[in-house]
Parts: C-alpha cells; sequence; structure tokens
C-alpha cells in the first residue's frame, strides 16, 4: 500500500493539513515500486529537516510506464479520442488547478525553498494562475490543430498532417517542479514565453494527443505527485499520464534510452542536457527538446555611468525574490 505524508503548514498566511500520496503513479494508479532504489528523502526547504520519504523507481518500473503510456496511446488517447474532448479534459484540469491553489502553492513553498509569507502569496497569487493559463490555452488549441492543403496539379492532392509524436518522457527541474511563471502577458506569444515545467510540458504534450511519463526532480516532487491525483479527477485516462520518481542517472537514463519512447524534453543542466541528447541518437534518435541552465553573468566596469545602476538594482532584485538559484537572474560579483 503506497505511504500518504500529511503535512500541517502553520504560517500566518495558510493554516492546513494536507496530503499527498509519496508513490509511483502509473496507469492511472499509486503503486509501489517493483525494483527502485530505496526510499528518497525529501526535505524542508526552511529548516532542513527530513519530512518524508518517496518511492524511487528502477529501470523495470519506467518499462511498466513505458507499456501503460504507449497502451494508452493506441487506445484510449493519441488519435483516437476527438481534440475537442482532449480539450475538454485538459479545461477540467484547469478548474481543478485553479481550486487547489492553496496546496499547490504551499507544497512548491515548503519543497522548493519559496520559504512562507510573501513567496507563498506570490506563487498562490501569481504563479498557479499562471498555471492555469498555459492549461487553458493549450485546452484550446486541441481541437485546432490542422493540416493544410498544397496547391498542385487537376491530378493530383497534396496535403499535411500533423501527428502526435506518441511517448513522451518529461524530466522537469528542482527549482520550478510544477509552477511555471508567465513571462508576457499577451495571449498571443504565451506559448513563447512560458518557463517549461512539469505543467507546461504536459499540457502541449496532452493537447497534441501525446501521452506522457514525467520525472520530477528527486529532490522536490510534492507537487507533481499532488497533480497525479488531479489528473485522475479531471478524467484523464490511465496511462496517458506517468509519474515516476528516481534519479536521473537511473530513471532519466532510462527515459533517455528507451526504445520506445518518441520523445524527451528535458529543462535542466547544460552536463546533463549533452547526456541526453547524446543517449537519444544512440537509442533510437528520439526527438529532444532541452533547456538548459546557462547562467548570465553581469560585467559593471567601473566607468559605468549612474542612470544604469537602476538596471542592476533591478537584476539584483530579481535573484532576491527567491531562495533558490534561478536561470534568469544574473551572478554579480
Amino acid at each position: 500500500m503506497v505511504k500518504v505524508y500529511t503535512h500541517k503548514f502553520d504560517t500566518k498566511v495558510y493554516k492546513a493539513n494536507i496530503s499527498v500520496k509519496t508513490g509511483l503513479f502509473i496507469d492511472g494508479q499509486w503503486v509501489n515500486p517493483v525494483d527502485g532504489s530505496d526510499m528518497i528523502n525529501i526535505v524542508d526547504s526552511a529548516t532542513r529537516k527530513v519530512i518524508t520519504a518517496v518511492s524511487g523507481s528502477g529501470e523495470k518500473d519506467v518499462e511498466i510506464a513505458v507499456k501503460a503510456a504507449r497502451k494508452a496511446f493506441k487506445t484510449t488517447w493519441g488519435l483516437k479520442v476527438p481534440g475537442s474532448e482532449q480539450g475538454r479534459i485538459l479545461s477540467k484540469l484547469a478548474d481543478l488547478l485553479e481550486k487547489h491553489s492553496d496546496e499547490l502553492a504551499a507544497f512548491e513553498a515548503l519543497n522548493v525553498g519559496e520559504g512562507s509569507g510573501k513567496p507563498f502569496l506570490l506563487t498562490q497569487r501569481y504563479k498557479v494562475p499562471c498555471s492555469v493559463k498555459i492549461v487553458r490555452y493549450y485546452a484550446g488549441w486541441a481541437d485546432k490543430i490542422h493540416g493544410q492543403m498544397i496547391e498542385t496539379n487537376e491530378k493530383k492532392l497534396a496535403y499535411t498532417r500533423h501527428e502526435p509524436w506518441g511517448v513522451v518522457g518529461a524530466i522537469v527541474p528542482w527549482n520550478v517542479p510544477l509552477v511555471s511563471d508567465c513571462m508576457h502577458s499577451t495571449l498571443s506569444s504565451f506559448s513563447k514565453r512560458i518557463k517549461t515545467m512539469a505543467v507546461s510540458k504536459i499540457a502541449p504534450a496532452l493537447a497534441t494527443g501525446n501521452t506522457v511519463i514525467l520525472k520530477p526532480s528527486e529532490i522536490t516532487p510534492l507537487t507533481a505527485l499532488f497533480l497525479a491525483d488531479l489528473l485522475n479527477e479531471a478524467g484523464v485516462p490511465p496511462g496517458v499520464v506517468n509519474v515516476v520518481n528516481g534519479y536521473g542517472h537511473t530513471v532519466g537514463s532510462a527515459l533517455s534510452t528507451h526504445p520506445n519512447i518518441d520523445k524527451i524534453t528535458f529543462t535542466g543542466s547544460t552536463l546533463t542536457g549533452r547526456k541526453i541528447l547524446k543517449a537519444a541518437a544512440e537509442s533510437n534518435l528520439k526527438d529532444v527538446t532541452l533547456e538548459l541552465g546557462g547562467k548570465s553573468p553581469t560585467i559593471v566596469f567601473d566607468d559605468v555611468v549612474i542612470v544604469s545602476i537602476n538596471t542592476l538594482l533591478f537584476i539584483v532584485l530579481l535573484k532576491l525574490t527567491t531562495k533558490t538559484p534561478k536561470t534568469t537572474s544574473s551572478n554579480i560579483k
């Protein structure tokens, strides 16, 4: 039986007891690992004390998840389900994210290190609503993805058709595991200006008919595990989204090298990105999308004009808005 962790939040801005399952979410069910590693300790980012542990996956668990995702792609998702139905389910998921914004913000603050107080409110009032917008945006696209008719001579017919990749492996980083930032408020450029974490990896994948195996960071998996129950409640068919906890050298490697995974989307370090790209090429030439963590050094010369200090102060403030490293912030010496 999968263990449940309940945390008591008792801050000025949020007081509640909320629970999350700590196992693996495969084929629409909570399961314990078949051959996974030992339990992975999860710490309170503020106190650095261990608060719970989650199950670690192994290669056999990944294999089970891949089979579930492939079966779902062929039978209950993919091209078997109209885009309008996929959009309806995603819209329901957006409603649930909105309904449970307090819990999502609390787990994100607890696990990631955004602290309590204002950072919780920032996550609750800005980041979670942004994630809701992301899901609604892609829900609207689900039945609007069409090919093109190409002009040719009267004896020939030429057209294009968009089809889903199939099974997508999604690997997200520890510092923003679930809740995404909107970098722009204009929907016309919305899809190009979001930070691609769990929600914004899952939503476009599902809207285009793919199934997903999500690997959250072994450091910060709680919000992704909480999301799994919301996926069930939204009516996402079993196997369409699977969540496997574990380390990069085991689970991440198994996803990258698996011959029955068609695409990998990864956000993280440049070093790991290179390894994933190589593994993808050496296995089945799977498609790869990488968002890699190059930092932004800032050099300030001694002859800088005073008016430019405002820009420098803005960069410093960006760095101080969170207790965790951000790839969008500068390293200032």
